[in-house]
């Protein structure tokens, strides 16, 4: 009976993390013990680590590993849901299918850092440090508002909101305000993503789709948009000076707001 009803709690409490996890921080106070501290220390993690197997990856789901410095370390199949990471030095460390569901990685720092195939839903990543990261093939359902991915990969990544699930509100990466210069995109799936004042200089979009994207104030100076689908994106602002490729955009003439386009 108890296991039930703990069942049951942990279920709603995950319905309910699901349903704000987009809109989190203003309930949570990131100076408090429980999201600055750890409770493991990297020798604990590497051990836990030697112990794994592919079919029991190790699990870490709801430790405080705040502050920690596990750079360089090989966490791939690792589950991360719901850690604490905030200010977590990740630097070139290996998280390739990692689990990092309603993670919370504020400020953390993972230059360098492979994610390959990883899941980020709901997770809580603003200023987070992905300069030069590999997301390739990445699910990605996360709040990135201010973080930098200078030169980062996220080909093939989904980052847009899935539409045939969606009961919980819009689920889908938000990257207002985020660094995204020369930002491999590749074939990513960016629909209804919030990028809003985003920097996308130099970035490379070829056949990735921003149909219904948010970028409003965002600034796509000499981006590659080559078969990139246009379809229903909110232009308002932004700024797209010398793109490459425009002529072979997909449906950029279904934008919204594209008179209030910056050109020069």
């Amino acid at each position: 009976m108890r296991r039930a009803i703990a069942t049951a709690v942990f279920g709603l409490g995950f319905v309910v993390m699901t349903a704000m996890a987009q809109d989190m921080m203003r309930y949570i106070d990131l100076s408090s013990p429980d999201m600055t501290t750890a409770e493991m220390t990297r020798g604990d993690i590497e051990s836990a680590l030697k112990m794994a197997t592919i079919a029991a990856p190790a699990d870490f789901t709801g430790k405080k590993l705040s502050g920690l410095d596990l750079s360089g370390l090989d966490l791939s199949g690792v589950v991360l849901r719901a850690a604490r990471l905030n200010k977590t030095k990740l630097v070139r460390a290996k998280l390739d299918h990692a689990v990092l569901d309603q993670a919370w990685l504020v400020d953390a720092d993972l230059t360098g850092a492979s994610l390959k195939g990883a899941t980020l839903f709901a997770s809580q990543m603003p200023r987070a440090h992905l300069d030069g990261a590999d997301l390739t093939g990445a699910r990605i359902a996360a709040d990135l508002s201010g973080a930098s991915l200078v030169g980062a990969t996220i080909a093939d990544a989904h980052l847009g909101a899935d539409m045939r699930n969606q009961s919980m509100g819009l689920m889908r990466a938000v990257l207002t305000s985020a660094n995204l210069e020369r930002v491999n995109a590749r074939g990513a799936d960016l629909a209804r993503v919030d990028l809003e004042f985003a920097s996308l200089k130099h970035a490379d979009l070829s056949g990735a789709s921003l149909r219904s994207a948010q970028l409003g104030g965002a600034d796509l100076t000499e981006a590659t948009v080559i078969d990139t689908d246009f379809d229903g994106a909110d232009l308002a602002s932004a700024r797209m000076i010398a793109p490459i490729g425009l002529d072979r955009a997909r449906n950029f003439d279904k934008t919204k707001n594209r008179e209030r386009l910056i050109r020069e």
